[in-house]
């Protein structure tokens, strides 16, 4: 095993008299990258590995197998190998010795987890250029590591909390730093131990370890004779008086503060060459130090940040990219076909296309994608691509038999009508069309403080505007008659529950009484109208105007269910307004009792 940094040879990839490390074995050949990768020999040249990883990413302009952000960080290396090279005073340079180092350490540990064709860990690219890049930046005037904090982000199952074990083991065994103490962070102890126990299953199966470099592991400990490692989580009730030289922190995407992170920052403060290693998968929590710390990484990337110290990768998809499409898929996975089985892939993908559940887990664990739907029921892409069209144009709507739902809002929130028009036998298909009202004093308040553009809506017909502070019910009552004179509107659905002095209005003449319907807010009267549309939304069979409003209410609409699993919105849980959905369930659910007896409104 590599020895103490004092003791280390010089030559990069050597093997020094007397270092008793184990043999290294050729590695075997890549194994979905180009067969020209360099390779020297029995010990293989990591440092032009990763360069020459850097190189392919840029080179794949189009993004066919590099996101942007992988793309982005290799150019960053690139370029900061140039500027080394030109001896322009620049103040760090890259040690391909210290990159090396760390790759040949990784790949001399016993794989603990899975089934592996070899019994040592074999580093792919993608690691190697993580790895290579993350340690081989000096700074030129004490040699001690350029980057202090790091952040990578990548799918599941792409062995991030191994190669995090293997980090904090080369850290603990060969430190540039006297006294290593290595922290493995997380929101809960359990989740903490899922670095440890890896890193503790490496030692207690590699004697070397042991023997060599006096590595001691204990239930919730690894020691060295001059430093240790311990994992460490949020929940405890204080975490002063550490003096950590590396902290990684496991799914970062999890802390809902920045507490630990910061104070773990703080405590590197008096270390020569302190790491903070942020790994974690894409999550929904945008304000929290995960998405901020991201946000920063990706300023950087683009270059409109300067931060030398910082280093970052994302494995995502990129903008617009079809994430069913399976040549999307190693952008997030950049071991997929080694630890990321496609098959596997496939069928969360087929899952994800029932469900909105397992939509969110495939996009988001398996993709690596940013969402803020957390549990969302629709699937956005679908909505924005369906194609549908039961008419031409929407004149000849005016014939059709149609249902209404009418969702009261207060008087300061959204009131919305819809009308659900359904296809003839064997059109398997859906129209709906929305007219809402917001009071204006409101509509304002909300562009300004919500970054939602009402004003816009508003100005282009999506959203009508009533005087004041508090929505007129009056133009409300208007522009319903409007529609009901208008089309053929065969029942109203309404909540009773909610039921106000317009309804009674709206019943003062007995025409359309008859015509309407209660129905009540709950998961017995939903679910059937949201599987239905949900269906519809998978096949791509709604006709829905783009109407921006609804698009924006439909990526709101969180779900909640009853024993029976009968689902319904959830309001609370929503992430904003979900008004304009909700009336269009109310109107696909009565058309859908249509043949079935109801009770009018005076019936009730």
């Amino acid at each position: 095993m590599p020895r103490t940094a004092a003791a280390r040879p010089a030559s990069s990839g050597a093997t020094a008299a007397g270092d008793r490390r184990r043999p290294v074995k050729a590695a075997p050949a890549p194994r979905y990258l180009p067969s020209e990768w360099p390779d020297t020999g029995h010990v293989r040249d990591y440092a032009a590995i990763a360069e020459r990883y850097a190189l392919d990413a840029v080179a794949d302009r189009k993004g066919v197998s590099h996101c942007k952000w992988v793309r982005a960080a290799a150019k960053r290396h690139l370029d900061d190998l140039k500027k080394s090279r030109r001896k322009s005073g620049w103040l760090y340079e890259y040690s391909a010795w210290h990159g090396n180092d760390v790759c040949d350490f990784v790949e001399k540990l016993p794989h603990v987890q899975g089934s592996w064709s070899t019994s040592t860990i074999t580093l792919e690219p993608a690691q190697i250029f993580i790895l290579a890049v993350l340690f081989g930046w000096r700074k030129i005037s004490t040699e001690y590591r350029r980057f202090t904090v790091a952040y990578i982000e990548m799918a599941r199952k792409n062995a991030k909390s191994t190669i995090s074990a293997g980090v904090a083991l080369y850290c603990l065994c060969c430190p540039d730093e006297d006294g290593p103490e290595i922290k493995l962070g997380a929101t809960t102890f359990d989740q903490a131990l899922k670095v440890f126990e890896p890193a503790r299953q490496m030692v207690l199966r590699c004697p070397e370890m042991t023997d060599e470099l006096g590595i001691q592991c204990w239930a919730r400990s690894i020691t060295a004779p001059t430093g240790s490692m311990q994992p460490i989580h949020a929940r405890a009730k204080t975490q002063d008086g550490h003096n950590p030289s590396l902290t990684v922190m496991d799914e970062l995407h999890a802390h809902d503060t920045s507490a630990l992170w910061d104070v773990m920052r703080s405590a590197m403060g008096a270390r020569k060459s302190p790491l903070l290693l942020g790994i974690t998968t894409a999550g929904y929590n945008v304000q929290g130090v995960c998405y901020e710390t991201r946000k920063t990484v990706a300023a950087v990337l683009d270059g409109k940040v300067i931060a030398d110290h910082l280093f970052g990768v994302i494995y995502t998809l990129d903008d617009g990219d079809d994430e069913y499409d399976e040549r999307n898929w190693i952008k997030a996975n950049p071991l997929l076909g080694v630890s990321v089985g496609f098959d596997e892939m496939r069928g969360y993908a087929i899952e994800a296309q029932q469900s909105s559940t397992a939509r969110y887990e495939f996009r988001t664990k398996r993709l690596n994608v940013w969402t803020t739907d957390r549990g969302a029921w629709l699937d956005l892409r679908r909505w924005d691509s369906s194609r549908y069209r039961m008419v031409a144009n929407d004149d000849e709507l005016v014939g059709l038999p149609c249902w209404a739902g009418l969702d009261l809002a207060t008087t300061t929130d959204i009131t919305a009508l819809a009308l659900v028009w359904r296809g003839a036998e064997g059109d398997d298909g859906i129209t709906v069309r929305w007219r809402m009202w917001a009071p204006a004093d409101r509509i304002a308040e909300r562009t300004r403080k919500h970054d939602l553009p009402y004003q816009a809506w508003v100005d282009a017909g999506w959203l009508t505007a009533t005087d004041g502070d508090v929505t007129d019910y009056a133009v409300v009552e208007a522009g319903i008659r409007e529609w009901l004179d208008k089309y053929q509107v065969q029942s109203i659905g309404y909540d009773p529950w909610n039921s106000s002095d317009l309804i009674n209005r709206l019943c003062s003449d007995s025409a359309t009484a008859e015509r309407m319907v209660q129905f009540r807010q709950g998961p017995s009267s939903y679910n059937a109208p949201m599987r239905e549309m949900e269906r519809l939304i998978i096949k791509r069979r709604i006709d829905h105007g783009r109407n921006p409003v609804a698009k924006w209410m439909a990526g709101n609409v969180v779900t909640r269910a009853d024993t029976n699993l009968n689902i319904a919105p959830d309001r609370k849980k929503s992430a904003d307004k979900i008004d304009g959905i909700c009336a269009a369930l109310m109107a696909l659910g009565v058309s859908m009792t249509a043949e079935a007896p109801v009770k009018s409104f005076w019936e009730e």
